[in-house]
């Protein structure tokens, strides 16, 4: 799966999707399910890189203390919008506020999409921003939020 980068805005995010072939009902599912649960976790908060805390720890995790006091200190990292998954032909989409949440959120939906290619979706290309010259965006946001 070749990941592309294009003008990148946090607030007004489209994600492109290309396929190996049209996606059936089946594979739109996985898709969907897939992105439903990476913007409920953003959503809750969870790309937040400021509490990285085991992940900084290191290998060994074994009897770990983990300061909970630290999440009243640090600032919220919640995605704030998420619209209907589109499809036309072998192209997806869809449109994210990603909010204050960081940029960790991508690397995480990158990996599970590889993963998602490897073994059920063919996926040929992943567009973060920009517009897609085979399919226009147009101005009709609002009446597509999934939330």
């Amino acid at each position: 799966m070749e990941v592309q980068f294009r003008e990148f805005n946090p607030f007004d995010l489209w994600l492109w999707l290309e396929f190996e072939t049209n996606p059936s009902p089946m594979e739109q599912q996985y898709i969907e399910e897939l992105f439903n649960s990476w913007f409920y976790l953003g959503k809750l908060g969870a790309f937040n890189a400021e509490n990285l805390q085991v992940q900084d720890q290191g290998i060994d995790i074994s009897y770990m203390d983990y300061e909970t006091e630290t999440d009243n200190s640090i600032m919220m990292a919640p995605m704030h919008n998420m619209a209907e998954f589109q499809y036309r032909g072998v192209w997806g989409r869809c449109w994210f506020d990603l909010g204050t949440s960081d940029l960790i959120a991508l690397d995480i939906l990158i990996n599970a999409l590889h993963q998602l290619s490897k073994e059920y979706v063919t996926i040929n290309r992943l567009i973060i921003g920009g517009e897609n010259e085979d399919w226009k965006i147009d101005d009709k946001r609002q009446s597509m939020f999934a939330e």
